[in-house]
């Protein structure tokens, strides 16, 4: 078949490099990457400061405001206003120049590529990679029909049911690069250091299952890292820093168990799937998308919230048979499987 044009539309806040601010800008790194080894030719829209060799078009940032402007009383936060303009800009753009391509996927979680969607030439496919907001489900409930949609759990799925139905492509890991380590080591936690990530709840749970834990991410809530976190680091407890993804490999690979403790329900969770691919197995909360990813050979999950039952998984999940972790993520996480899908939703579309 022939190679597909695929504009790609990122987070204008975040920019797209390693070491990742988030899942969001994982995905989209790493789904651009390989739909240009499959030969389509994808152009990304994303934010200043992203990977070279993806050659993002970046998107304007805060606009040029008079004094009086901003002295309105409507002036709103500078990080909204920027991703508005930015977003606005694009979609602008692309009404005008959307027939240079065979379909736009929107990466964002931003509601102005949906509620603009009817301006396009070409159709637009939206991956849900989050539980309905009210901004973008007011925007999805006021533009009905004009875009497409995809969602990257079944758990996600159903919470917009209702909303829209949105066909499920799961999220993958490049298991070639996710590979297995010896595990045995300390406990680890990887992501965002927010509290919707549940750190605190893991860093109890350690404690009690006296374990220890490392934490690796960005800490982008200052305040909460500096009142709530940092308070219990120490004593087996330790932030190793926001890791590009070769250092996680090694981490991941070198620890016991992978603790994932969302508290909220958790879209996708690619800490696990990465987890999984480096043999590692799962102790964690059974909320969002967590069920789908695993099953009794590879994952213990405790009741949302509950910190001792947290630490009875990390215990139990030390037990698990690291082989099988590394056979599930190469099963039901792969990177193949997820281009394949978008691949499918692509030419439905084109």
């Amino acid at each position: 078949m022939s190679p597909l044009r695929v504009a790609l539309v990122a987070s204008a806040r975040f920019p797209l490099r390693q070491p990742f601010p988030g899942g969001l800008e994982a995905h989209t790194w790493q789904l651009a990457t390989q739909l240009r080894e499959r030969g389509h030719h994808v152009t990304v829209f994303g934010g200043r400061g992203s990977d070279p060799a993806l050659g993002v078009r970046e998107l304007p940032g805060l606009p040029t405001l008079s004094a009086h402007a901003r002295a309105d009383v409507s002036m709103p936060a500078e990080w909204f206003l920027a991703e508005h303009h930015a977003y606005l800009s694009l979609m602008l753009d692309l009404a005008r120049t959307g027939r240079d391509y065979d379909v736009v996927h929107n990466n964002s979680l931003h509601y102005l590529p949906v509620a603009m969607a009817d301006t396009l030439p070409v159709r637009l496919l939206t991956t849900l990679h989050t539980p309905p907001t009210p901004w973008l489900e007011s925007a999805v409930a006021l533009a009905p029909g004009t875009s497409s949609f995809a969602a990257v759990s079944r758990a996600t799925a159903r919470q917009w049911r209702g909303t829209v139905e949105a066909p499920v492509v799961p999220n993958g890991v490049d298991t070639a690069f996710w590979t297995p380590g010896p595990g045995g080591g300390v406990p680890v936690w990887s992501g965002r250091i927010v509290p919707e990530k549940g750190p605190v709840e893991a860093i109890l749970a350690a404690r009690r299952a006296g374990t220890g834990l490392r934490l690796a991410g960005p800490t982008p809530d200052a305040r909460f890292f500096r009142e709530q976190v940092a308070p219990l680091l120490g004593d087996g407890i330790e932030h190793v820093g926001h890791l590009d993804h070769t250092d996680l490999v090694r981490l991941v690979g070198s620890a016991s168990v992978a603790v994932i403790s969302p508290c909220w329900d958790e879209p996708y969770g690619l800490v696990v799937a990465e987890a999984l691919a480096c043999g590692t197995p799962v102790a964690g909360f059974d909320r969002g998308a967590l069920p789908e990813l695993l099953d009794d050979t590879c994952g213990v999950l405790a009741r949302p919230g509950d910190v001792d039952g947290l630490a009875a998984a990390i215990t139990a999940a030390a037990r698990l048979d690291r082989a099988a972790a590394r056979r599930r993520a190469v099963g039901t996480c792969s990177v193949e499987t997820m281009v394949d899908g978008y691949e499918r939703r692509y030419r439905e579309l084109a």
